[in-house]
């Protein structure tokens, strides 16, 4: 049960709660007390609209950061993670594999925001050694959403000998 509610509240979390309990076979106190337990324990970490910013008049740029750092001893990468997350700008912070340790998106109302984020706060930390910086120029899909239904097909022009 736990899995289905989950599943269903991800795609859309203002469904009711009694369309919920028939969808996965429960009452609407076992779907309630579920998502209580959910909350809790931090399973559900919150409830979110996800909003295409880019079809209002807000104007901001949006960066995401790989960032090589050194691990402190006893607590690995979690103490420098920390740090990082507890920035306003941070939107998210991720430990990942491969080439550089973790990634970070955070957004500003201009490059010279995420500039100085970058200068000013990040990389002057001692664990931080060093930082590549990637401007978001369109978003096509945004946690499994699509944010801007195209026309479908491929848009190339056709060229011919």
């Amino acid at each position: 049960m736990r899995d289905k509610i989950l599943r269903m509240l991800e795609k859309d979390a203002r469904m009711d709660f009694s369309d919920l309990a028939v969808m996965v076979g429960a009452s609407v106190d076992e779907v309630l007390a579920e998502i209580a337990k959910m909350i809790d324990e931090r399973v559900i970490c919150g409830f979110t609209t996800l909003v295409n910013w880019d079809k209002t008049d807000r104007e901001y740029v949006s960066a995401i950061i790989e960032v090589k750092v050194t691990p402190q001893r006893g607590q690995g990468f979690d103490k420098i993670a920390e740090r990082i997350y507890r920035f306003d700008e941070v939107e998210a912070v991720y430990l990942m594999s491969g080439g550089f340790d973790l990634t970070i998106i955070i957004e500003g109302k201009t490059i010279k925001d995420i500039a100085y984020f970058v200068s000013e706060k990040l990389s002057p930390l001692e664990s931080v050694l060093s930082t590549a910086t990637h401007f978001v120029l369109k978003k096509y899909k945004d946690h499994g959403v699509v944010m801007e239904k195209g026309g479908g097909g491929d848009e190339r022009m056709i060229v011919s000998p």
